[in-house]
């Protein structure tokens, strides 16, 4: 108890005492997270969007891939995206591979699917509530799509955060096709699997405790946008 004791009072020095090496981890995590989001967002929103806006051949399999993988393993996100980086890969040759890039790449393949399932969740209830409306105006669907994005813009923000929530807890993909090198590749959660098998359970806590306080802070902004929604469709 002695030693668990030592090492939370050593985290806590690390997380208020601004750790050098603590501090390059996460900037370095967010940085990845927070580009695979914009990437992931860039595509997924309109995406979602689209379905559920336009009526097309085989758009219920679409819609039910989009769900399938929003559980994707992201182990098997890695290896492909390892596979697709390698050196005997198609993409090989831009020498990307133990890259943040490919971080960023096997982040973004990961989270896709959650930002555009839960994109064309929302949009289909905001276009059921204002189908007739729009197609009073005779807006075609070309149109309804940025018109619903923009109105539904805070709670779409719920999709993107639950994406981000996703990409700062992942560990497999990254380390996958990162390698967790320190100071170019390694971030929180690969970066706390290392020091806990070295023993080094002071970096891990800390590191551990700033994670928690991300995932408490990203449910929270969640759960007040929720909030916020509602009050405003009231």
């Amino acid at each position: 108890m002695s030693d668990i004791g030592s090492a939370l009072l050593l985290a806590a020095r690390l997380v208020l005492g601004f750790d050098a090496e603590l501090v390059g981890i996460v900037a370095r995590s967010l940085q990845v997270s927070l580009t695979a989001v914009f990437f992931a967002s860039l595509i997924g929103l309109p995406l979602g969007a689209v379905v559920a806006v336009y009526r097309f051949p085989g758009r219920r399999g679409v819609v039910i891939l989009l769900n399938a993988l929003m559980g994707l393993p992201p182990v098997f996100v890695g290896l492909m995206v390892y596979l697709l980086l390698s050196r005997a890969g198609p993409l090989g040759a831009l020498g990307l591979l133990f890259t943040p890039t490919a971080m960023v790449i096997a982040q973004t393949v990961l989270i896709t699917p959650i930002i555009a399932a839960l994109a064309r969740q929302i949009v289909r209830d905001l276009f059921e509530e204002y189908r007739e409306q729009l197609c009073s105006l005779g807006a075609r669907p070309a149109q309804m799509v940025p018109t619903l994005l923009w109105d539904g813009r805070l709670a779409l923000m719920t999709a993107v955060m639950a994406g981000f929530g996703r990409a700062t807890a992942e560990v497999g993909a990254v380390f996958i096709v990162g390698g967790n090198i320190a100071h170019v590749t390694r971030v929180m959660t690969t970066a706390i699997a290392l020091e806990t098998s070295k023993g080094n359970l002071a970096l891990a806590l800390a590191l551990g405790f700033i994670l928690l306080a991300i995932a408490l802070g990203v449910n929270a902004a969640v759960a007040m946008l929720g909030g916020a929604t509602a009050h405003g469709r009231g």
